[in-house]
């Protein structure tokens, strides 16, 4: 199966503001990146089925590319800062921040989780996908879900993960 990841455009958030799962809003600049966006995914269509992650940056873009009804999936949501959630990474007094950044794979923020558990969501999504009977599916999806993807299907080693980071509007296609 042919699965094409497509990563939401740039969200309204000062940089260092750590955002995960908060439905922040998306850049002025959306229908122009949208655009960019659209027109490089019609290189992959058609679709058999497209999913989408519920927050809303990721389902305007679906909708903005002609996937109003994309079916919405939680697991495919950004990872969960917990109570880091629209805090700075470098003002965070929360302890635990040395942890995570020593082991950012293993640790989970305070309230949220851990990369390897957003890693387990996303890989029981595309375990279950493998079920099904498409050929090709579009996913809208973070820049998270994204490299658990990638790592899923070999490309990337866990190690690598934020090195991997597809930017924002970007696309990504791997085999099932």
């Amino acid at each position: 199966m042919e699965v094409i990841l497509i990563r939401h455009t740039s969200v309204d958030v000062p940089p260092g503001i750590c955002y995960g799962q908060t439905d922040v809003p998306l850049k002025p600049t959306f229908e122009q990146e949208a655009a960019v966006t659209a027109e490089k995914l019609k290189a992959y269509l058609p679709f058999d089925h497209v999913y989408t992650s519920p927050l809303s940056r990721c389902i305007r873009l679906a909708t903005y590319c002609g996937f109003p009804d994309a079916e919405r999936d939680k697991r495919i949501m950004e990872i969960n800062f917990g109570s880091w959630e629209m805090k700075s990474f470098d003002h965070n007094d929360d302890p635990r921040i040395k942890e995570w950044y020593a082991d950012y794979l293993n640790v989970a923020a305070t309230g949220g989780e851990s990369f390897a558990m957003q890693y387990h969501r996303v890989s029981q999504f595309l375990d279950e996908l493998k079920t099904k009977p498409y050929k090709k599916v579009g996913i809208f999806a973070h820049g998270g879900v994204l490299i658990c993807a990638q790592i899923y299907a070999g490309l990337i080693k866990p190690s690598e993960a934020f090195n991997a980071l597809t930017p924002y509007g970007g696309i990504i296609r791997i085999d099932l």
